[in-house]
């Protein structure tokens, strides 16, 4: 095996931010027990931000991009995993203040790192990684707060991409009226395959928020946060339930108190960055018997590594759907 690897090293001097391909060594990669060969990786929104420099995600420089990413054991120090093992690995810091998945190899400490479920593929884990592991967090809090299937309809917000299409499939999956919202009626019959009973226009929840508006919702995944959450809220059933995990919209929240001290509204946050092990693995499980991995796969684009720079000025501007898989180093 050759000393070095291939990464995307972002840096940032006086002169603002440079990004570039970069040949690197395993000297260079920071501390951790565990030596992956990095297979597949993602690009998510935050990703995109990252790589543009629209917004100060990366916590130091210079460093390895990627929020995410799945490959092969090479080396452990970690008893639970032996070289060989597939591996996959979100949050945690990684393409923020650590070394992330847009490099032919990661380090990162064993915590960080939970086995491929079984069956499955380095491939089909990206397909899902840190945006389906998100959406399965907010199903699982849904749950755990009380919603069932019975209780109303349930809407998704930026239902077309990565964390939204995939909280689509798995709440229609246990049976939820599942309504998506999206600025894309191009996408209408996308969302309707992934189990989607019904489409709206994202206008539903724009404008200047109600103290209070008519009642519909149940639940509710939102990605959006600012305007289109606070509107979300007002809208909510008596003790209706709220899941929020995103700010694609803005982080700002223009809402009032009315929605939670008069109709009992839960607003919960759902973060998918410092998770227990415990709820990580649960997580996963749910994952790999809840979703249809063939109807996945019409959700999902793959991009040569190369053009990772490319696809991330596209994430950021809200032209992309799905889920997209970076080919980072594919097993021959």
């Amino acid at each position: 095996m050759t000393d070095t690897f291939k990464a995307l090293l972002i840096n940032k001097t006086e002169d603002g931010q440079s990004v570039q391909f970069t040949q690197m060594s395993n000297d260079d990669l920071m501390e951790g027990e565990v030596l992956v060969k990095v297979e597949y990786s993602t690009l998510n929104f935050k990703d995109g931000l990252a790589i543009t420099g629209l917004a100060p995600i990366l916590r130091q420089y210079p460093l390895i991009p990627g929020i995410d990413f799945a490959g092969e054991v090479i080396t452990s120090d970690d008893e639970r995993y032996a070289p060989g093992d597939k591996v996959v690995c979100t949050g945690w810091g990684i393409g923020e203040t650590h070394h992330g998945g847009y490099a032919e190899r990661a380090r990162v400490p064993g915590e960080y790192l939970v086995p491929v479920p079984q069956g499955w593929s380095t491939a089909d884990a990206m397909t899902i990684a840190t945006a389906g592991f998100t959406a399965m967090l907010c199903v699982l809090r849904l749950e755990e707060l009380g919603l069932k299937p019975g209780d109303g309809e349930v809407v998704v917000t930026g239902a077309a991409g990565g964390v939204g299409s995939v909280a689509v499939a798995l709440l229609a999956k246990r049976g939820f009226h599942v309504v998506a919202s999206t600025g894309r009626p191009q996408e209408a019959e996308y969302l309707k395959a992934l189990g989607a009973a019904e489409i709206i226009d994202r206008g539903v929840f724009a404008g200047k928020p109600r103290a209070l508006s008519k009642t519909r919702w149940a639940g509710a995944v939102d990605v959006a946060g600012s305007s289109t959450l606070a509107n979300l809220i007002s809208q909510m059933k008596y003790h209706g339930i709220v899941t929020a995990c995103g700010l694609a919209q803005g982080a700002d929240l223009p809402a009032n108190v009315m929605p939670f001290i008069l109709r009992g509204v839960t607003l919960a946050g759902v973060e998918s960055v410092i998770v227990a092990r415990e709820k990580r693995l649960a997580a996963w499980d749910r994952l790999a018997s809840d979703l249809d991995m063939a109807k996945l796969a019409t959700l999902t684009t793959h991009v040569p590594f190369d053009d990772v720079q490319k696809v991330a000025a596209r994430i950021v501007k809200g032209k992309t759907r799905g889920r997209i898989v970076i080919d980072i180093a594919p097993p021959e």
